[in-house]
Formats: C-alpha cells, sequence, structure tokens
C-alpha cells in the first residue's frame, strides 16, 4: 500500500533517526498520527525548542544551551585532563561511570575520508588551540574500536606528542560480567595486547 506524502514525509524523517529501520518508522509515524496526537505535539514543540536553543559548548563542542557547558564551567574538573570523544552519547556515557574528572572534546564525528569528513569538520583547529594553551597534560583517546575510529585516535595521538603531550587510548577488551568463550576473536586479541601485571 502506498502512504500519502505528507506521511511518507513523516516516515521518511523518522527512518533518518539512528537505529530506526522502515517497519519501526512507519509504528512511530502511525502512533504519533493515530493515538499519540497530543505526544505528537508535544514532541514538535520540544524538537522546535531544542533546535532554537541547542547549540555547541564554544570550548568543548558538547551540545549545552549556555555558552559554556556544565564540565567547562565547572572549577571541581580536573583540566590537565582532557578526553576526546566521538558525540556527545560518549560524553554521557563515561560521565555514568563516574570515574572520570576530566574534561572533554567532541568530535562530532571521526575522521572519513570517503565521506568528505577530515580534520576541519572534527574541529582540530580548537582542539588544538585547547592543546596550545598549556593547561592539558595528558590527551586521552575515547574514539570507538573501528577503523575510522583508530584512524582518528592515531592522527589525535600525532597532535599530542608533536607538543610533548601525553596521548593515551582507551582500554579495550573482556567487558566484566562476559564469558570469554562468547567474545569475538578481535576483542580478545586487543585485551590480550592490552594485558596488565596483576
Amino acid at each position: 500500500m502506498k502512504h500519502s506524502p505528507r506521511l511518507t514525509q513523516l516516515i521518511d524523517a523518522l527512518r533518518a533517526l539512528p537505529g530506526i529501520g522502515p517497519k519501526s518508522a512507519q509504528r512511530m509515524a502511525f502512533h504519533l498520527l493515530q493515538d499519540g496526537r497530543p505526544a505528537a505535539h508535544a514532541l514538535s514543540r520540544a524538537l522546535d525548542a531544542a533546535l532554537a536553543s541547542v547549540k555547541r559548548c564554544r570550548r568543548c563542542r558538547m551540545l549545552t544551551e549556555e555558552e559554556l557547558c556544565s564540565i567547562c564551567a565547572s572549577q571541581q574538573r580536573e583540566s590537565a585532563l582532557l578526553c576526546a570523544v566521538e558525540s556527545p552519547a560518549d560524553v554521557v556515557a563515561i560521565e555514568q561511570s563516574g570515574s572520570y574528572r576530566g574534561r572533554y572534546f567532541v568530535l562530532m564525528g571521526h575522521l572519513s575520508p570517503l565521506d568528505g569528513v577530515g580534520p576541519e569538520q572534527l574541529g582540530v583547529r580548537e582542539l588544538e588551540a585547547i592543546l596550545d594553551e598549556g593547561g592539558v597534560r595528558e590527551l586521552i583517546l575515547a574514539t570507538n574500536p573501528t577503523v575510522e575510529g583508530e584512524a582518528t585516535a592515531h592522527f589525535l595521538a600525532d597532535l599530542a606528542v608533536r607538543r610533548g603531550l601525553m596521548a593515551s587510548r582507551i582500554a579495550h577488551g573482556v567487558p566484566i560480567g562476559g564469558e570469554i568463550e562468547y567474545v569475538d576473536g578481535g576483542t580478545l586479541a586487543r585485551a590480550l595486547a592490552g594485558r596488565q601485571t596483576v
């Protein structure tokens, strides 16, 4: 069955969201237009308000409504540590761990020349300006363990090393509570290469 043009447009817009396939997008569209019209109006208002007021932090590029995000504005953070991540979701995940008290730099992606994503799109000039201020002692590279994430980490490590700064990579390996027999070979190889003395 062919949908009306506006319904097709809504389904296509919902499919643009990560992790949403055609069936999920159709189900969401039907729900919003069928039973959820008050929810649809609330979603529309919230999206309009967010688009109008949420921007990037002028220092770390995290999403915020202020000039500086709450992390950059905090005097309680350790400014000598700077953690480079690919997305705002990565900042949230690391913050939820409660194990990091430094600052961040959000790349908003990873190097991908085939997709036209180079250093300029990742805010490398802004990152270099922060590194050149002299307050950062260590650049922690927390990009994803993909080919693009590894290339991005290597590129950023070179920026830090050229400035005489320590560059470190987050560890990758067997998850806590995981069973070795179910872990993929690439993860096991990385875990073995990154083993530590006990």
